[in-house]
């Protein structure tokens, strides 16, 4: 069984900050995957279902961002779960809008969930750091996570969100790099312009090799001269 936690604040108020991109993630990879609706329990809401045939908990804290540590660590210890099944997915600020890493282990850069979660759970599990972008300044940091995306982000943020769902089960598989990588083509498409020429190229016909005839014999050439 793993353990696929989206970091996030609880109630109506923050549902669109850059803060929540986590339980945004959590939330599509419910859909997508046709996971049971959410249940509160464990100081959160959970959900269970399977991708590519693993057994996976979906985990939203309800403690505030601060706490994620004390409901993850619920769930972790009433199921017996290995950190090495522990997914966390989360805003990360020294990332561009729209781009993402897995890693394993580490420090929280900055991050008070994940710092929540490493006192109460220890740091040993992976996690995904979803960028938001950073606002150029620290001042301006708490006012940048704790607003909305912006209208003009929100196609970057939804399809990352989407590829992220897709991709999910390399993830659940223990394929990080595939999961980078597939993540990272689903966001980079091929240009139009180049893909239109690829496809020109296979569909046009193979020029045909000019026949040559065979070479005359010596008394074919002497009847032609007759």
């Amino acid at each position: 069984m793993l353990l696929l936690v989206g970091l996030g604040n609880p109630g109506a108020g923050y549902s669109e900050n850059r803060h929540n991109i986590g339980f945004m993630a959590a939330d599509e990879i419910v859909r997508r995957h046709s996971f049971v609706s959410f249940r509160k329990k464990f100081q959160g809401e959970i959900s269970e279902g399977t991708i590519d045939g693993e057994k996976v908990l979906i985990l939203k804290p309800q403690t505030f961002m601060n706490e994620s540590g004390r409901s993850v660590g619920e769930v972790i210890r009433f199921y017996k779960i290995e950190l090495e099944n522990v997914i966390v997915l989360y805003d990360e600020l020294d990332l561009p809008l729209g781009k993402l890493k897995v890693k394993t282990g580490g420090g929280a850069g900055g991050h008070n969930g994940i710092r929540s979660i490493d006192a109460h759970v220890g740091k040993d599990y992976r996690r995904v750091r979803l960028g938001i972008g950073h606002p150029g300044h620290r001042d301006k940091v708490h006012g940048h996570v704790l607003s909305d995306f912006a209208k003009s982000e929100r196609p970057a943020v939804e399809k990352l969100i989407d590829e992220v769902a897709c991709q999910i089960g390399h993830l659940i598989n223990g394929n990080d790099a595939n999961f980078m990588n597939k993540v990272a083509l689903g966001l980079q498409p091929p240009k139009p312009e180049k893909l239109k020429k690829k496809v020109e190229e296979k569909s046009k016909p193979k020029p045909e090799t000019p026949k040559q005839e065979a070479p005359s014999s010596p008394f074919a050439v002497l009847e032609k001269l007759k």
